[in-house]
């Protein structure tokens, strides 16, 4: 096996096992319906391009020097995760929240997308994880370093949106189902803000 192809296979792997990033797009997608989870997922896809290029051009290695950093970058992600939990839950019985009168969510495609880039990006965590995972697949006697940071980097992106994309579509389809109950509706925005509540609190007591 090549050292790209064992790569691939990490990959497939670290983005099948459930994490935070695929929680909010299970979360999106049951809200707003298929196309708002398959925006998730381009949304997490983004995240993470930005958070490869980070790891290329070193930000690393800025958290080492100013550490501070890294912890402004994990409280404004919990802020963000907080407040989107405080509204959603402020906001439970009402039902426009994620759904209308004939089960069709709200959520746009939009909203959706944005919210998944914006937890993702404020996760200062990826950056490391990348910093760390993509240099052990990259070959310093083949030469042409950045090009096989680049090619690692979309690979990534690539494999997570073919993997987290079908993901967001299936849990919007789970949630048309669902959406059609005013109770379940309701369930659903406490396990909204739940949700974002939770992925808060592991951004912020879980450290390292």
């Amino acid at each position: 096996m090549s050292l790209y192809q064992a790569f691939v296979v990490a990959v497939v792997i670290l983005v099948i096992v459930p994490g935070p990033d695929m929680a909010f797009i299970i979360t999106m997608g049951v809200g707003g319906g298929p196309l708002a989870g398959l925006s998730a997922a381009f949304g997490v896809a983004v995240g993470l391009a930005v958070h490869a290029l980070a790891a290329i051009l070193g930000f690393a290695a800025i958290f080492a020097v100013a550490p501070f950093l890294y912890d402004v970058l994990r409280w404004a992600g919990a802020a963000y995760l907080i407040y989107l939990a405080i509204r959603t839950w402020v906001e439970r019985d009402d039902l426009t929240v994620v759904s209308n009168a004939d089960g069709a969510a709200t959520i746009s495609h939009w909203q959706a997308f944005r919210k998944a880039a914006v937890v993702n990006l404020l996760n200062p965590k990826v950056i490391l994880f990348n910093a760390a995972f993509l240099p052990q697949f990259v070959d310093p006697a083949a030469g042409n370093v950045v090009g096989q940071f680049l090619v690692l980097g979309v690979t990534l992106v690539v494999v997570d949106l073919l993997i987290d994309g079908p993901i967001g579509l299936a849990a919007g389809h789970a949630g048309q189902v669902l959406r059609r109950s005013r109770r379940i509706i309701k369930a659903l925005n406490v396990v909204t803000a739940s949700v974002f509540l939770g992925l808060a609190l592991r951004l912020v007591l879980v450290r390292d």
